[in-house]
């Protein structure tokens, strides 16, 4: 099988290419082709998965091109991980926000919706070029704003786009874990969007096991997602919140601790990642190693600030061992590919599951994955407390796609002002303005006046 990877030229491809070479079952991935819009970036990635190849008598075969078309051409499964803006756009989308005293955060709040209004149409083009040239393609979207972004491809691809994201398996393995739970063998009620779901419930052995869980004090400090929340405030949800709701449930907590921290997680990444590339380029021998220690870094410091700010305390050295969205891409690859049965978590279109969502909203929900494809489990309907908020982010995201087709400033400043964390209309006035000032793909989308 083929797979190309665009964006491949990212610091997280090495994880997708690691899970690549422990697979031994057939049929398997036999040529990955990398495709970047940088030429430079494509060649230090390259240099990191031969290093990772030696001693693999079986190692996919890797291409590089910049030649989106020559990438695409039948392919299997297309994974898109693209940046648009790379990570100076990221810190852009942090530090608008913060000037203004919002939260600057990657996917959630205003910097996702300046990130999904420069991302959307590039993705659409993507979609309609897979459409195009590898139109029994597969696409495995971990793009960001992922549930979004997804959304978007649909419009184009239909059920053969799906939507990834580490985050809810996460949660899952450390809620199991403390109560010394195989994974594998529970079955969890989650249900949301992207950087916004529950884990509302827990299966074992035919019995919900969470309730148990939020009422042992000892097991639930083992949880990471309760020592950020508090033991109280998971227990007055009756469930465990996806760790991003962290910054709606903790919107002031969350901006006094980045904007104390002197420096966002995009520009901490931009220096990372620039050393990172910079290294690779002057020691191309030394490739892997430096992207071990660059990988190192960023695991540890993922959402640093959260955890600094609560009690929290350090990430659980099983968590970082543990691997993330290379794990589930792989999975759900050989799930439709072999025909072997799975459930997952995954982005896909709502239809029915998720009661008070528009049939065509991307939710992020169990699914049952096999050869036929993917289909989403029905689950139970949320609490008007989560609901509500649920169904006003989910039309952010729907103006926000809208917004990027049509190059709407109306429509954009519509997105943000809906928003839950932007607090009124003249904000996000000055936030669209602010992001076109400071992102020139963002500019280029929305050219007119606000």
């Amino acid at each position: 099988m083929k797979l190309a990877v665009v964006g491949g030229g990212g610091f997280r491809v090495p994880l997708v290419y690691g899970a690549l070479l422990r697979d031994t079952a057939k049929p398997r991935v036999e040529e990955v082709v990398l495709h970047d819009v940088s030429a430079e970036r494509l060649a230090a990635i390259r240099n990191v998965l031969d290093q990772l190849a030696e001693g693999h008598d079986r190692a996919p075969e890797v291409r590089t091109t910049t030649d989106l078309d020559v990438a695409l051409r039948d392919a299997d499964f297309v994974f898109s991980a693209v940046r648009v803006g790379g990570l100076a756009g990221r810190t852009a989308d942090e530090r608008v926000a913060l000037e203004l005293g919002l939260l600057g955060q990657e996917t959630t709040g205003p910097g996702g919706i300046a990130f999904g209004l420069r991302t959307v149409p590039v993705a659409v083009r993507l979609a309609e070029r897979v459409a195009a040239v590898a139109p029994r393609a597969w696409v495995i979207n971990f793009t960001n704003p992922a549930g979004m972004i997804t959304e978007a491809m649909r419009s184009v691809l239909g059920d053969r786009v799906v939507g990834i994201c580490d985050s809810p398996i996460g949660l899952i393995r450390r809620a199991a874990a403390a109560l010394g739970l195989d994974p594998a063998l529970v079955s969890p009620d989650y249900v949301g969007l992207n950087h916004l779901g529950w884990l509302r419930g827990l299966t074992y052995q035919g019995r919900d096991v969470l309730p148990g869980l939020l009422a042992d004090d000892a097991a639930l400090r083992q949880v990471e997602e309760a020592r950020i929340f508090g033991d109280d405030w998971v227990r007055t949800l009756g469930a465990l919140p996806n760790e991003y709701l962290y910054y709606y449930y903790f919107t002031r907590e969350s901006v006094a601790a980045i904007d104390g921290a002197g420096r966002t997680r995009g520009e901490s990444l931009l220096e990372q990642q620039s050393r990172f590339y910079a290294a690779v380029r002057e020691r191309p021998l030394q490739a892997l190693a430096e992207w071990g220690r660059a990988r190192r870094e960023r695991d540890a410091t993922y959402m640093a600030e959260t955890r600094q700010s609560t009690d929290a305390g350090e990430r659980e050295a099983a968590d970082l061992e543990a691997g993330g969205y290379e794990g589930i891409a792989l999975a759900l690859m050989a799930a439709i590919a072999r025909g072997e049965p799975s459930t997952m978590i995954l982005n896909v279109r709502n239809g029915s599951a998720v009661p008070g969502l528009p049939s065509e909203a991307v939710v992020e929900i169990p699914c049952a994955v096999n050869g036929s494809g993917v289909r989403p489990l029905a689950t139970r309907p949320l609490p008007g407390r989560l609901l509500g908020l649920v169904q006003q982010v989910k039309a952010v995201e729907q103006t926000t796609i809208e917004a990027a087709l049509t190059g709407s400033a109306r429509l954009a400043v519509e997105a943000f002002a809906l928003h839950p964390l932007v607090d009124s209309v003249g904000t996000a006035r000055r936030l669209l303005d602010g992001y076109r000032a400071r992102i020139p793909e963002l500019a280029a989308v929305i050219p007119g006046s606000s």
